[in-house]
């Protein structure tokens, strides 16, 4: 029997999260015991981020805080850092193992192969030709009600402030056999919610041989798989909305009506420079004609403010852009320059004064977005997924459209559906609920 202890920490993304839940799941299966990352183990997993310099940052404290934790222990980097850095991460004091974003489903072999402490292995090779799909399959999940599957790897899309494409390389679709038997795996475990995730989910199929094979075909095979009562998307592109879609969606009850379109800047000659696929006005339509299928629809979106030569003008177009579409949150960020991104060399970079600013001005409008969806949906009848116990008899659960609803139930809510009559707004993104 294996006693040996392995501790895992995931810096960044949600496709990240699940890449450290499927390894860990190897480490499982053969014998280790999982224990938490400021505990003493043998190995420590540190699964980097690198969509910022501040995450590269991070990833290195990590490593660090690990070796003095265990002196003696197998320090591994694996991740998007480690993958576009590998060098740089290989010198960095403690680190045993720098292992990036492929092979990791061998992760335990390579972990167990390692003997010379004194050396550091770099396992790290070119992700950009990287053609097939890794499968890693996750089985047991912490959440009881939500998994999270990740069918769609990598992006061709070359963002100029993003380094995405280098970590995870050109775009790759888990086969949809694969994913049906994890999703089927997942029902007959309880879980009634799958949220399909990936790093540009919109290109699922792109590179599958099978013409037929698309997010919308898939979407449509999960639905039919018993004891699943939600599908929930990540991030889409609006390039991806059209009739044909919309309506293939509007005739599957279980697919949720939250649409995560990723937005960026609402100014054109912004979304330019930023080698965005799409104007302004294309966002718009696509906007418009999820509402004429999905009345309640919650739209949320991503927006970057002090992007390398945004005038106060075009912030303004951007603000007054978002306002007009009325999405139902926006998430804000600072631009960041990143390293090895064309963005990061360009001219008239914005001072930090100026991101804080915009960054304020932009939550604000969020918050009051955030406000009058809330609003619009007071007495609405809404099937709500209650997912915690918060206090005796108050649970917490989403509606379908991402609603954070807060009602008191005399039973045991958690994993379970009730029909809620939608009261007031008792904080930032959450209201009342009345069980009906």
């Amino acid at each position: 029997m294996n006693n040996k202890k392995v501790a895992f920490i995931t810096l960044g993304c949600k496709v990240n999260l699940y890449d450290t839940e499927a390894m860990s799941e190897l480490f499982q299966k053969s014998g280790y015991e999982i224990t938490d990352f400021d505990n003493f183990a043998d190995i420590y997993i540190i699964n980097t981020c690198t969509v910022t310099n501040f995450g590269d940052k991070k990833s290195r404290q990590m490593i660090r805080r690990a070796k003095r934790i265990n002196p003696n222990a197998i320090v591994v980097a694996t991740g998007c850092y480690a993958q576009v850095f590998p060098k740089e991460v290989e010198i960095i004091e403690g680190v045993n193992i720098v292992l990036g974003t492929k092979d990791r489903g061998k992760i335990v072999e390579i972990t167990e192969e390692y003997k010379n402490k004194n050396a550091v292995l770099n396992n790290v090779d070119s992700i950009m030709k990287e053609k097939v799909f890794e499968n890693l399959k996750i089985n047991n999940l912490k959440d009881r009600t939500r998994a999270y599957i990740k069918i769609q790897e990598g992006c061709n899309r070359f963002c100029s402030y993003c380094i995405i494409p280098y970590a995870r390389g050109p775009a790759r679709s888990r086969t949809p056999y694969e994913t049906i038997e994890e999703v089927k795996a997942l029902a007959e475990r309880g879980y009634k919610e799958i949220v399909l995730t990936g790093i540009h989910v919109a290109s699922y199929g792109i590179d599958l041989k099978d013409e037929n094979t698309s997010l919308i075909k898939i979407i449509k095979d999960i639905h039919e798989i018993d004891g699943i009562e939600r599908i929930r998307l990540s991030s889409l592109e609006p390039c991806i909305i059209n009739a044909d879609f919309l309506n293939i969606a509007k005739s599957m009850p279980k697919l949720c009506d939250h649409f995560h379109l990723s937005l960026q800047s609402g100014c054109d000659r912004t979304l330019k420079r930023m080698n965005r696929k799409y104007t302004s006005k294309e966002y718009e339509k696509a906007v418009n004609m999820i509402r004429k299928f999905y009345s309640d629809a919650a739209i949320t979106t991503d927006v970057i403010v002090g992007f390398p030569g945004e005038t106060e003008s075009d912030f303004n177009e951007s603000a007054e852009f978002v306002k007009s579409v009325k999405l139902a949150k926006i998430h804000v960020f600072p631009y960041s320059p990143k390293r090895g991104t064309p963005a990061a060399v360009y001219e008239n970079q914005i001072s930090n004064d100026i991101k804080k600013q915009r960054t304020h001005k932009m939550l604000e409008i969020s918050e009051e977005l955030n406000k009058e969806f809330l609003n619009r949906q007071k007495g609405n009848i809404k099937s709500v997924l209650f997912e915690r116990c918060i206090s005796k008899d108050i649970y917490e659960g989403h509606t379908k459209n991402y609603i954070t609803v807060r009602s008191e139930i005399k039973e045991n809510a958690v994993n379970n559906t009730f029909n809620v009559k939608i009261g007031d707004i008792i904080s930032e993104e959450t209201v009342s609920g009345i069980i009906l």
